[in-house]
């Protein structure tokens, strides 16, 4: 299979979340108008993005939950899984590091990374945190391929640059600092401040 468009995988990662919260309330089969409806999005989306990964299993009573949560997987995880380090572990580190850790067995939160001594060899929201003196050694030794980076914004490209020279793969990046990464490392950025622009201009439209 080629490479899946962003949006897709995106959106994948929401049916699983989805059918998961399905198979808590005993429902084992689903249409996809009924998935489509719960993320706001069409059944011939949601038909056609799982034509992309290959499922076409329809039952009468629709598609198998459990099974379409198997095959979501099969394609979006790592089968040997991937360790993740969150560095910056601030406000908002601790937060992700605590809604993250646990959530899926294959994305494993295995580090996190701060300057400040008060937090450096402390297990904060469930995960050790490590100097950023020692970055390098721990990416090596915790083979960590993700990084999620909430330094603040002066620090964001100096770390960036060490992470992906240390060996690290992908970025999702909640800085408010646009990054550059070389051609083989993926880059997810996060504005926060652009999204909630986004949400106040609808409410504004929606007065109007």
């Amino acid at each position: 299979m080629n490479a899946l468009p962003g949006k897709t995988v995106e959106r994948l990662s929401e049916y699983r979340r989805t059918l998961l919260t399905c198979l808590d309330e005993n429902r084992n089969f689903i249409f996809s108008h009924d998935l489509a409806s719960r993320l706001h999005i069409t059944a011939v989306q949601v038909r056609r993005d799982l034509m992309l990964i290959g499922y076409s299993s329809f039952h009468r009573k629709g598609y198998d939950v459990k099974e379409l949560v198997d095959t979501i997987g099969r394609i979006i995880d790592s089968e040997e899984g991937m360790n993740v380090a969150i560095i910056g572990i601030g406000n908002l580190g601790r937060a992700l590091a605590g809604y993250f850790k646990g959530k899926r067995s294959k994305l494993n939160l295995v580090a996190s990374f701060d300057n400040d001594p008060q937090k450096i060899n402390k297990v904060i929201s469930g995960v050790k945190c490590y100097s950023y003196t020692d970055l390098e050694r721990i990416i090596n030794e915790l083979k960590i391929q993700i990084a999620i980076l909430t330094v603040p914004a002066d620090y964001a490209r100096e770390i960036a640059e060490e992470a992906v020279r240390f060996g690290i793969k992908g970025i999702l990046n909640f800085t408010t600092i646009p990054l550059n990464v070389p051609s083989g490392v993926f880059l997810e950025e996060y504005d926060m401040i652009t999204s909630i622009e986004k949400v106040a201009y609808f409410v504004k439209e929606n007065k109007l």
